[in-house]
């Protein structure tokens, strides 16, 4: 009996003494879980598809989009008996881009271009965007006025635009107040610009004045019955302002043709020993609409010009006139205005997939009679131009396309005595890679 007694105390001690430390463990609340991480803790996010690539946070406050634009096009003359064209290969566009947003509000953008043995700035600005309905640019932009200037040149279903961007300002810097309200129904920019001449760009302003411009543009039917009215765009855009040059910075700059021969100059020192400059006021109108429906497209515009320029002591306001109309119809995809959308991106295994896209325009060029002889010289610079062309695109995916054009431009003008320019015929091909 006394040999069990003494292990049997010890272990009756040994559970009084352990007792209160586990009713101690027992009332001690259970450690709450691990608390989800911190958005800044979480991984970012990559995306890769056909859309491109996108680096976000993981609440996508802070966004980054690399891009890039490749087209090396090549460039022939037909029955190029004046040799005005020159045949050759060239890469028209080369173009990094960077897309993003910071803080969730603030979009940017910065696109150089390294293209046709040039560097150049095309797009840097930045968007302040509180709102789809109200934003503020920053930078150097597109002027919002021409439908077809607008349309992404990696979009338009012909290699080189219309004669109309003869007569459409190009990129600036300044500030534009824009936005769109009912789901992209209406939009509306307001900009403030140093003031491009027509059909080109500047850099800075060469006098004290500004350029306003002002656009509309409505599909009142977007996400609305009858269906077929939806791709339905109409809108109309204006500039005005005060340009004034001087003997290096003219203000004005020449008019090209479809395959890019200058048309139309005014008159300089090594002309008549005389020079033209911009010297008063400048506006510009244009109506502009496009209808998408299905695999068929239609976009149109017209554009008018009126500036004041001046030589010694002669003055005139100079009237110019152009207008476009393409029409265009996709096989295996839609039409629409970001670029014809194949069904399915083509297969090389089994050669199915893609969209063939075909398109015809006619456009003109209508230039002031009163600016021969006196601002421009008649046996170099055209009166007149009207032109027709025909393209075909074939557009793997959307982003790898090759096109082949052909455009036929008659001149009234622009030859020695009194005679006309002869026609431009020009075959025109283009590969492209948009990622």
């Amino acid at each position: 009996m006394s040999t069990l007694r003494a292990p049997a105390l010890l272990a009756a001690t040994g559970l009084l003494l352990a007792a209160p430390r586990a009713h101690a463990r027992a009332e001690e609340p259970a450690s709450p879980p691990a608390s989800e991480p911190t958005t800044a803790a979480r991984p970012p996010i990559i995306r890769i598809s056909e859309e491109g690539f996108t680096l976000s946070s993981a609440d996508e406050a802070f966004v980054l989009k690399p891009r890039g634009q490749l087209q090396g096009d090549g460039r022939f003359f037909l029955a190029d008996t004046d040799r005005t064209g020159t045949n050759t290969f060239l890469v028209r566009r080369m173009r990094p881009i960077l897309d993003g947003t910071l803080f969730g509000f603030i979009d940017f953008r910065l696109m150089p271009d390294f293209g046709v043995g040039q560097s150049i700035i095309q797009d840097a600005f930045i968007d302040f965007r509180p709102g789809e309905w109200v934003r503020l640019r920053a930078g150097r932009f597109k002027t919002p006025f021409g439908l077809e200037l607008l349309q992404s040149d990696m979009d338009n279903p012909f290699i080189e635009r219309s004669l109309t961007v003869d007569l459409v300002p190009n990129r600036d810097e300044g500030l534009e107040l824009h936005g769109e309200g009912e789901g992209g129904r209406w939009q509306y920019s307001l900009a403030v610009v140093n003031g491009d001449p027509d059909g080109a760009s500047t850099d800075a302003n060469i006098d004290d004045s500004f350029d306003l411009a002002a656009r509309v543009f409505a599909l009142p039917f977007k996400g609305r019955a009858p269906s077929f009215l939806q791709g339905l765009g109409l809108g109309i855009a204006v500039t005005r302002g005060l340009q004034f040059g001087t003997a290096t910075n003219t203000g004005l700059a020449p008019f090209r043709s479809t395959g890019q021969q200058v048309i139309f100059s005014y008159l300089g020192n090594a002309d008549t020993g005389e020079l033209v400059t911009a010297h008063g006021q400048h506006l510009r109108l244009t109506p502009q609409g496009h209808f998408y429906w299905g695999s068929f497209g239609l976009l149109s515009e017209y554009v008018r010009s009126s500036q004041e320029v001046r030589t010694a002591d002669a003055r005139a306001r100079l009237h110019h006139h152009a207008w476009q109309t393409a029409v265009s119809w996709v096989f295996g995809g839609k039409a629409s205005f970001e670029g014809a959308r194949p069904a399915r991106p083509f297969d090389p295994k089994t050669l199915a997939g893609g969209a063939l896209e075909v398109a015809a325009r006619y456009h003109a060029l209508d230039l002031d009679d009163a600016a021969f002889p006196r601002f421009a010289n008649p046996a170099r610079s055209v009166s007149e131009a009207k032109g027709f062309g025909v393209a075909t695109t074939f557009a793997l995916n959307r982003r790898v396309r090759f096109a082949l054009n052909f455009h036929r431009t008659n001149y009234v003008g622009g030859a020695p005595d009194g005679g006309d320019r002869a026609p431009e015929n020009a075959l025109l091909s283009r590969c492209q890679l948009t990622f």
